[in-house]
């Protein structure tokens, strides 16, 4: 199988994943206590107004009708129409997407600047007290609440010794990247305690490899054989579990948008679960569904480019 059909295949995976989405969230969203016509109208709410909303908005139909309308508009590409805000749900989430995407991707670019150096320098040394320090010491990055790290984060780094902005996306490049920084750090503190655990696993089965025992016979340096024999061969399974793990992440970002008040898709998200805005919430799940797919679809791929003994076959 070919490298494009391979991508197409994993790509019309996203038609059932979407599907199974718009089912589970749309019911659950149903679950969830409260009207969101009070909800909008609060002290002026009375029963002949919020009848005249949920007429309005559809909501006084069967649920299977309401979730057939919904489909029906996904399929000609609406997400329908906010309840809170009166706009459009895809201009929301499109104004919003991008601070989310700079989140994830800045976070995996900082758990791989930590993982790397710190899994190597404890591989390096096998069961000495650097190894041991490697291993225990981020292990307390996935005890830690985020919301709890995050405000440790924003009260010394931020408000004491005002290095980074506390809340907010910035302006630009250079803004992005200060804003973001402690955000970005709170989400890569939780990936990097299974990134260094998986690279060091290969790092210590790659030394062990005949090649490397032939590497050091031939007198090549410690430092050089480390760096481009040895990671250079255990990165590929480190690729697949720092994949996993973003794609798992994505729905940890809620949390922490909230925290830093970065204006992205998991704090709309938030705001949408208070205010019962059911049409965003379906929406930004499904944007958050496909989003999972498509990094587990650039893991494989990634995988596939580092390591050529693999094929597009599975």
């Amino acid at each position: 199988m070919g490298r494009m059909s391979f991508v197409f295949r994993r790509l019309a995976l996203l038609v059932p994943t979407a599907v199974g989405v718009t089912i589970i969230t749309f019911f659950m969203v149903h679950l969830i206590p409260g009207n969101p016509a009070v909800t909008i109208l609060g002290e002026h709410a009375t029963p002949a107004t919020v009848a005249a909303l949920d007429r309005q908005w559809g909501l006084s139909q069967p649920l299977a009708e309401q979730y057939w309308r919904f489909l029906d508009r996904l399929v000609h590409g609406n997400l329908g129409q906010s309840l809170y805000y009166g706009v459009a749900v895809s201009g929301l989430i499109t104004s919003r997407l991008p601070a989310t995407l700079w989140l994830l991707c800045y976070s995996a670019v900082i758990a791989v600047v930590i993982s790397v150096p710190v899994a190597t320098l404890a591989a390096s040394r096998k069961d000495a007290i650097r190894d041991h320090v490697a291993r225990v010491v981020p292990m307390l990055g996935l005890g830690m609440p985020a919301f709890w790290f995050g405000l440790l984060l924003q009260t010394w780094l931020g408000t004491r010794l005002r290095l980074f902005p506390v809340t907010g996306y910035g302006q630009g490049f250079t803004g992005h990247l200060q804003s973001m920084f402690l955000p970005s750090l709170t989400v890569a503190v939780a990936l990097c305690p299974v990134l260094i655990r998986s690279l060091r696993a290969s790092m210590l089965g790659v030394l062990g490899a005949e090649f490397v025992t032939t590497a050091q016979a031939k007198g090549v340096p410690a430092r050089r054989l480390l760096v481009r024999h040895v990671l250079r061969n255990a990165v590929i399974p480190a690729v697949t579990v720092l994949g996993i793990n973003v794609g798992y992440l994505i729905g940890g970002t809620l949390i922490v948008e909230q925290v830093f008040a970065v204006p992205g898709v998991g704090s709309l998200m938030i705001g949408a679960i208070f205010e019962r805005d059911f049409p965003v919430i379906q929406a930004v799940a499904l944007v958050y569904g496909v989003l999972v797919v498509l990094v587990n679809l650039l893991t494989d791929v990634a995988y596939v480019a580092l390591d050529p003994r693999v094929r597009f076959d599975a």
